[in-house]
């Protein structure tokens, strides 16, 4: 369907056009006709599928058509992250750009010039503020934030942000808005505490669902199952293939080549990720880091030197799994299993957008028998079976079947000293309750009273 069809506002018809848009997501075919109309929605859909598009243009035009104050908040937009408010309110300047509206984005991480410009907004009413739960609460708590005229409120990642702890935050920003408020729900997941929240907030809403938790079809997802060692040493052999590097040498030229093809590597512990930076840099990766650690003009550094092809490669940790917008990522990896499997899916979402084709590599600990339980787990969750990357004898191989008999065996002898131990302290327990053990008797009785099975 075409955004002619949805009956949005000429002015932002005319961003559209000039920005190239013509044929809607299927999120978005479905999404804007009822945010029009007014109705309550909770939209379910995997990331990358257009869906904030789908809840700007719908509100943005009816700001537009409909009389709204000039003076006061009129549109409330929730996001987990600071990187994935950024991204919206880029949006927001580019659909907006034929339309009277003023924005505002409020998040953490800047200097201190950067709060009192969103206390500025705040306090002046722009028209749509796009903001962190805890940031806002923080504004709020200091008494110039009015929402009692606020006509729209998003929640956009919803599942993220009770993951990361939000939902008291939510439901305090939520009593402060007028009970007539449009409230829009979009997650990647629909698991219970999702549902509990929508049944909270929302009034008969609209159901959108997309596609729920699956990968996109067109990324190539492999995995490689190696000792815990055997990761930086088979993340650098997969990199040099993947940018047509030699084996045994650097691959700087082969990235100057190549700067439009950019990597995304998932670590789960920070503390790991200083070490594979390192680890692909002496290699010659042109390669940065990114996490919760780095402040805001650090990240922003990092990231726009990434999207201009100066980085070819960022280890990050699930910071940016969620809601940032970089075209031509064509690999993400996976250094670690992901703690949730849904996270999975959010991760390998950054490649394979637009349409385009994307590959992905996880990296399976056959030391650690939750990997291997999760990549089970993983593989009937996604409803496919990943291509196996073995690992080749120069660097050590991995017999997975040898590893596991190995570590089940030691698990089992692990499991008979500690009953043996257990046994000992039973047994002293018993001749220091019934007096000293008679040794040299052989009855029976003798064994059974001393000796307790």
């Amino acid at each position: 369907m075409k955004f002619s069809e949805l009956g949005l506002d000429q002015g932002v018809m005319d961003a559209l056009e000039y920005m190239n848009y013509g044929q809607c997501t299927p999120v978005q075919e479905q999404a804007i006709p009822p945010v029009l109309n007014g109705d309550d929605v909770i939209a379910v859909a995997q990331t990358g599928t257009g869906k904030t598009a789908a809840y700007l243009l719908p509100i943005l035009s009816n700001l537009n058509r409909y009389r709204y104050p000039t003076d006061a908040i009129n549109c409330v937009i929730m996001a987990p992250t600071r990187e994935l408010a950024q991204q919206i309110d880029q949006q927001m300047q580019g659909f907006s750009y034929f339309v009277d509206a003023s924005s505002v984005a409020v998040y953490g991480g800047g200097e201190g010039t950067d709060f009192a410009a969103q206390e500025r907004g705040l306090r002046q009413g722009a028209d749509v503020v796009i903001a962190t739960p805890g940031r806002l609460i923080s504004h709020i708590n200091l008494g110039y934030v009015d929402l009692s005229q606020v006509s729209f409120f998003v929640l956009d990642e919803a599942d993220r942000m009770l993951d990361m702890g939000f939902y008291d935050d939510i439901m305090a920003i939520n009593k402060l808005l007028p009970d007539d408020c449009q409230k829009i729900l979009y997650s990647a997941t629909m698991p219970p505490k999702i549902q509990r929240l929508a049944e909270n907030i929302l009034w008969n809403p609209v159901m959108v669902k997309i596609a729920i938790s699956k990968p996109a079809e067109k990324i190539h997802q492999q995995c490689c199952i190696c000792h815990e060692a055997q990761k930086t040493p088979m993340l650098i052999r997969f990199l040099k293939k993947f940018y047509g590097g030699r084996e045994d040498g650097f691959v700087k030229d082969e990235l100057l080549q190549n700067p439009e093809k950019r990597v995304v590597v998932f670590v789960s512990r920070k503390a790991d990720v200083r070490d594979v930076v390192m680890g692909l840099r002496k290699k010659g990766f042109q390669v940065a880091a990114m996490h919760s650690d780095l402040e805001q003009k650090d990240r922003d550094e990092v990231m726009n030197a990434f999207r201009a092809g100066r980085i070819n490669v960022i280890v990050a940790t699930d910071i940016v799994s969620r809601g940032i917008d970089i075209s031509g990522i064509a690999l993400v990896v996976n250094y670690d299993m992901p703690h949730d499997l849904e996270d999975y899916v959010h991760r390998i979402g950054r490649t394979a957008r637009a349409d385009h084709d994307g590959e992905s590599l996880t990296l399976v600990s056959c030391d650690d028998r939750r990997d291997m339980h999760k990549l089970d787990a993983l593989e009937k969750f996604i409803d496919k079976k990943m291509e196996r990357i073995p690992v080749p004898e120069e660097l050590g191989g991995c017999d997975v079947k040898k590893t596991i008999i190995k570590k089940k065996k030691d698990s089992r002898n692990e499991d008979k000293n500690s009953s043996h131990r257990t046994g000992g302290r039973h047994a002293r327990k018993h001749r220091s309750a019934d007096g000293p053990a008679d040794t040299g008797s052989t009855s029976p009785s003798s064994t059974n009273n001393h000796h307790p099975a």
